[in-house]
């Protein structure tokens, strides 16, 4: 057998195969004469039909699947041979088998890069320090507080007031017909000028009485979101259905016993502080690890396989697809295509993608294999982070091998992080009000 490799790119190789006469013969035999013993002919008796007899019987099924197992058995040879790794599924173009001939083929593979990295310790690094203030827990406590309110209808008849609740029916139009990235809903309860409505809304519904119903303009800006109203000017048909008030409960012994687990109040903000803390506290080690893979692909350049890059593509999306899905919102309704999506993903795919080949390599460098230690460390960081029980984090592992072996992967990455933070220089700095806002967030 004779293979020729030929540079796409550094990632990219084209394949010729060529497999001598001599072995295709011997594949046919082989077909036909597993074909003869098993198949039934009129005229015939099994096992005695004659072999130009089959060949003109099967001649197409005789080519495919001659051409299929000669493809088979030479592919895994040559990549082995040429000291080659595919990525993802092979590119295949081969012809139909001809009898007494060489057969050759080609196929088209990605492998992984060549990567180079060094001077990855000794780095210079920043971690963002996040503060647990008294304002932090009265304001989670004042979150709380709402989810245990309850809503009174007023019964008198009286305009709306900035800080009602309202129950309202509404519908956007454009062009005199419903517009659905608007939305439509019945019995939608909001809180006027808290955001929880469109700032329009929200003005045209102060004023208003139960039962009254009003048409209004909204022109969204050209780079709203969602998409779907960027530049759209919509009419929106609003009626008031209820004024409500909202009932908020004392913040006392009595609230933290009706949230469940807690005997008083300050219990209660202990377990507020010490949630606030650790969820600070895992922000902050991913904005450090990030910095890491910032600097290491700083110091890398190497081409990227389309297909680790599109399978991460895939999952960001598919991710971010279920989880406006679970909220009732499509793609439609936020002015998406389907590639519209994977494009908005590709770059933090490819950032992703290059950071973890970078690792890997990292990892053989420095000889880095899972081992116990490995193992217990990862396990503590991963129950800190999901704040599971660490049992529970061991038993998925020893259960779920197709997990297990992900848990290990992502166990030896965080050990290279470990081990590059714990060799370069890092000076903790207090976070500004902006990473401050994200960490809210995050939590």
């Amino acid at each position: 057998m004779k293979v020729n490799v030929e540079d796409i790119s550094s990632v990219k190789k084209k394949l010729l195969i060529e497999i001598p006469k001599e072995d295709v013969i011997k594949e046919t035999d082989k077909f036909f004469n597993k074909l003869r013993k098993t198949v039934n002919l009129k005229g015939f008796r099994t096992g005695k039909i004659p072999r130009s007899v089959l060949e003109s019987r099967f001649r197409k099924e005789a080519a495919s699947e001659i051409g299929a197992e000669l493809v088979n058995i030479s592919y895994s040879q040559a990549v082995e041979e040429n000291n080659l790794v595919p990525l993802g599924v092979p590119e295949f173009d081969y012809p139909e088998v001809v009898s007494g001939q060489d057969y050759k083929y080609t196929t088209t593979i990605e492998v992984k890069p060549l990567v180079s990295i060094k001077d990855y310790t000794g780095l210079k690094l920043k971690k963002s320090v996040y503060k647990v203030t008294d304002d932090k827990i009265e304001e989670k406590l004042r979150k709380l507080q709402k989810n245990l309110a309850q809503m009174r209808t007023i019964d008198e008849e009286r305009p709306v007031t900035n800080g009602d609740f309202v129950q309202i029916d509404y519908e956007g139009f454009k062009d005199d017909k419903p517009f659905p990235p608007a939305g439509k809903s019945e019995n939608y309860v909001g809180e006027i000028g808290s955001g929880t409505l469109l700032k329009e809304m929200s003005d045209e519904l102060v004023g208003m009485t139960r039962g009254e119903t009003k048409t209004f303009p909204v022109k969204f800006s050209d780079d709203y979101v969602p998409k779907a109203l960027a530049g759209h000017e919509v009419f929106f048909t609003v009626t008031l259905k209820e004024i409500k008030n909202q009932i908020l409960p004392d913040i006392n012994d009595d609230f933290a016993k009706d949230l469940g687990e807690f005997s008083n109040l300050e219990e209660l903000k202990s377990a507020i502080r010490e949630e606030m803390e650790r969820n600070y506290d895992n922000f902050s080690e991913k904005q450090l690890y990030e910095q890491v893979i910032d600097n290491l692909i700083a110091k890398t350049d190497f081409d990227l396989p389309e297909v680790l890059v599109n399978h991460e593509v895939n999952q960001m999306a598919e991710h971010a697809e279920n989880s406006f899905g679970s909220q009732g919102i499509s793609l439609k309704d936020m002015g998406y295509t389907h590639d519209d999506f994977l494009s908005k993903y590709r770059p933090a795919a490819e950032r992703k993608v290059r950071g973890l080949l970078t690792l890997g390599k990292i990892i053989e460098q420095e000889g880095f294999v899972i081992n116990d230690e490995i193992l217990n460390k990862g396990f503590e960081i991963l129950s800190k982070r999901l704040g599971q029980p660490l049992e529970s984090i061991k038993m998925v592992y020893k259960q779920d091998k197709e997990r297990a072996a992900g848990f290990e992967e992502n166990f030896l990455e965080e050990h290279a992080v470990a081990y590059i933070i714990a060799n370069s220089a890092v000076e903790e700095v207090e976070a500004g009000g902006d990473e401050k806002d994200k960490a809210d967030d995050m939590k």
